[in-house]
């Protein structure tokens, strides 16, 4: 069974006391990580704060979300801003949610890819593949970063599209950092994760740790936001087949089963379905997650629209409720919250790469094969007599990509994937960008729209960073 880091071994002092004067990288480790052997840096892989990413900004940007009164002026302020896609998220003197946790792990990952071939044991093979995991864990780490603030992937516009400082050292006193474009940093992400894949274990193991399959799946998904479906497709089905010989299991849930009377997610009760914990969840193959507690604080609701795109056999529609927690009137517009989980893994999900498959495969005109994966799918969400994808679906290119993302609303709303979505869709020649709107229900009923501009498809920059680096340029 695997450790987690202890003070003893590791000195570990988080970035709250670094004034935002002496770097950017004000949310790093102050100090030294001291780290001799070979299992004290694979200790550092072990580490809780790699999985808990802290960075939920995407839950509160997708279109599928709604919110009421009063519950909207319980968010934080940061939250709201989230919701009504303002410009500035902080204030300068506020770390960044979305900075804090990812910087802090790619401190934790530079560590280990420069120093864990010179500890003191160990055989080459071990720290080969502890290296392996920590090429693959940064590449995870910058991909998330660069679908923050750099624009989408686009190949005519990304060499001069401005990215995110590409840092490969554990030095604090480095004070200084530009951006790198879009491109440096895709290119970089997939320099790690093709360096890396030799060396991982060929078995998922661990659901925290890296596997040669879920940085097949990894690299597959980068291609995708790339719109390299091809060489998305090969990568994204050899994960698909390793998943199947995990040393823990790897698999879809039926919710046929899961959702029957004795199933395990059954009871429905107070909280919701009895839905498993990250750490056990048999769809994960690399766990990375954040706390979405909106649920039970009645924050943050999906929307009609949304709710619309499920039949209603669908067992999915299970994970939600009309009605706020513990009890009250309907909400309004027709919007239920979303029950479960309430810690979102969204590292690699198994569910997710069958649906990348699935559009590698229209994309490709091959209707029949994106058929078959779907209802693969959904033979694990609907009962059999529903499962199948209607034919004047099946039949037609742009119908069954439609499909295929309206799939990823049903299996995914309420959970921050569909922001990615419309970031990557809007620069996609087979989707028009409709208009983006989130819309807050007064108490008395009445309705207010904010409206998605184009520009706030990228976050600013945090304020604290460029105060720290006074040439970085920040987004529009």
């Amino acid at each position: 069974m695997k450790k987690y880091i202890t003070l003893p071994l590791l000195i570990l002092v988080l970035m709250s006391g670094i004034s935002c004067e002496k770097s950017f990288l004000e949310v790093l480790p102050k100090g030294k990580v001291i780290a001799v052997n070979m299992k004290d840096y694979e200790l550092l892989l072990n580490n809780p704060d790699l999985q808990n990413v802290g960075a939920d900004a995407q839950i509160m940007l997708g279109d599928e979300v709604t919110i009421e009164e009063p519950y909207y002026s319980s968010l934080t302020l940061r939250e709201q801003r989230l919701f009504t896609w303002s410009a500035d998220l902080y204030q300068p003197d506020e770390n960044s949610a979305e900075t804090s946790g990812p910087l802090s792990a790619i401190y934790s990952y530079n560590k280990i890819i420069n120093e864990v071939m010179d500890a003191s044991d160990g055989t080459l093979q071990q720290k080969k593949s502890i290296r392996a995991e920590a090429l693959a864990g940064r590449a995870w780490t910058y991909f998330l970063l660069i679908n923050y603030y750099g624009k989408p992937f686009h190949a005519s516009t990304a060499a001069n599209d401005p990215g995110f400082p590409i840092i490969t050292t554990a030095d604090i006193t480095v004070n200084s950092f530009t951006r790198a474009s879009v491109r440096e940093v895709y290119d970089f992400i997939i320099a790690d994760l093709e360096t890396a894949m030799p060396d991982l274990p060929p078995q998922v193991f661990h659901r925290l740790r890296m596997s040669k399959p879920a940085a097949q799946a990894l690299l597959g998904k980068v291609h995708v936001f790339m719109q390299q479906f091809n060489q998305a497709l090969p990568l994204l089905e050899s994960a698909l087949n390793g998943f199947s010989t995990a040393q823990v299991p790897v698999q879809l849930y039926d919710y046929n089963l899961t959702f029957s009377p004795n199933g395990e997610f059954m009871p429905v009760g107070f909280f919701g379905p009895n839905y498993p914990l990250t750490s056990d969840n048999r769809e994960v193959a690399y766990l990375r997650q954040f706390s979405n507690f909106h649920a039970l604080m009645n924050t943050l609701q999906v929307n009609s629209q949304t709710m619309a795109l499920y039949t209603p056999s669908d067992y999915r529609r299970m994970l939600y409720s009309p009605t706020p927690f513990p009890e009250g009137p309907a909400f309004r517009g027709g919007a239920h919250r979303r029950t479960a989980p309430t810690i979102v893994p969204f590292g690699v999900n198994v569910p997710e790469v069958y649906l990348l498959i699935a559009e590698c495969k229209a994309r490709a005109n091959d209707l029949a094969g994106a058929v078959t994966v779907l209802q693969q799918l959904r033979r694990n969400r609907l009962p059999q007599a529903d499962v199948a994808v209607p034919p004047a679906t099946a039949s037609d290119q742009n119908r069954l990509l439609q499909f295929v993302m309206d799939e990823r609303m049903r299996e995914f709303a309420g959970l921050g994937f569909r922001w990615f979505d419309m970031r990557r869709l809007s620069v996609d020649p087979a989707f028009t960008m409709p208009n983006y709107t989130h819309r807050l229900y007064a108490e008395d009923g009445t309705v207010t729209e904010y409206q998605l501009k184009p520009e706030r498809m990228v976050l600013k920059i945090p304020k604290r960073i460029l105060l720290a680096n006074p040439g970085m340029q920040d987004n529009p």
